[in-house]
């Protein structure tokens, strides 16, 4: 395990080490910020959402480190991770089976057994998933503008599945070479969801590697790819329907949730989940005012202490 300490990004107040966490078929990567006080929680986990990395929760990791170790994962094919083997892709399950395996190898060899998990986006569907196939592993759970996969009706996914091998087949095309940081940090503001240009700069770093000619994106290309198979709605509610832990869904007011019809349904199949309404866009958690944020995620894991 490599445990470096680094500088921290503006507007962080705690410095964080670098963690290797190896698992059996890839490497996986993260950011530790270590307790400054001792308590008897357990570490806090955090997963990030597509095409962004660990230092998505720069910003909230330092207010919750307090109290507990956190911790920050770049999943797969993101961040300093490691990539699909050739001719695999990034399946949704996959990312849930990695995280089991990284909590089991190397979240209980100390005296916890569980582990409190936050996640935005991607990393809150990831998260959900594996609190509803382990219950006994996560105390509590936050899903920041997230609930639940994206589904599909049962009619698309024959027509899902060949967009999806077809683009394979393709693959990814010529990567795109940025002179400089700052161009890749104006890209990736304007990107699917807009950053502010500190948020995006909060980010880039992590994302991007130098080579020869220039920046390049870290990431693999491959998670833009088209999802091979997706659940349908009934699905999706049957594994919510299985989460047992106490969770909270913080809804961004100006998020990707907002307009979803199946949003109270979902909300409904989680027995135990309360909603709390946040200012901001989907990036509520690191982008512009976070406070909101940070005092709900933090009430609601201390006041399982």
């Amino acid at each position: 395990m490599n445990d470096t300490v680094l500088d921290t990004p503006p507007d962080t107040e705690t410095s964080y080490r670098e963690i290797d966490w190896p698992l059996k078929h890839i490497r996986l990567a993260g950011l530790h910020w270590p307790a400054t006080s001792v308590t008897d929680g357990p570490p806090i986990l955090m997963i990030h959402g597509w095409l962004d990395n660990a230092l998505s929760f720069a910003r909230l990791a330092p207010e919750l480190s307090r109290r507990r170790d956190v911790y920050s994962l770049d999943l797969a094919g993101h961040g300093h991770s490691g990539h699909r083997p050739p001719g695999q892709g990034y399946l949704l399950m996959d990312y849930v089976a990695d995280l089991a395996e990284l909590i089991e190898t190397h979240f209980r060899t100390g005296r916890h057994t569980q582990v409190d998990l936050v996640g935005h986006s991607l990393g809150g569907i990831v998260g959900v998933l594996y609190a509803a196939a382990f219950p006994e592993r996560v105390r509590r759970l936050v899903m920041i503008d997230s609930l639940g996969p994206i589904s599909r009706a049962p009619e698309e996914v024959v027509p899902q599945m060949r967009k999806a091998i077809e683009k394979r087949m393709r693959g990814s095309g010529k990567h795109v070479v940025y002179p400089e940081l700052q161009a890749a940090v104006k890209a990736r503001q304007g990107g699917m969801i807009p950053l502010s240009r500190e948020a995006a700069t909060m980010l880039i770093d992590r994302s991007m590697k130098h080579t020869g000619e220039g920046y390049v994106w870290r990431t693999d290309p491959r998670l833009r790819h088209p999802s091979m198979i997706m659940m349908d709605e009934l699905q999706v509610e049957a594994c919510l329907g299985k989460v047992v832990t106490p969770t909270r869904f913080l809804q961004a007011e100006k998020g990707l949730l907002v307009s979803r019809p199946e949003l109270a349904s979902r909300t409904n199949a989680i027995a135990n989940l309360d909603l709390v309404a946040v200012p901001g866009g989907h990036h509520c958690h690191l982008d512009g005012d976070i406070g909101p944020v940070v005092d709900s995620v933090r009430g609601f894991l201390n006041d399982a202490e």
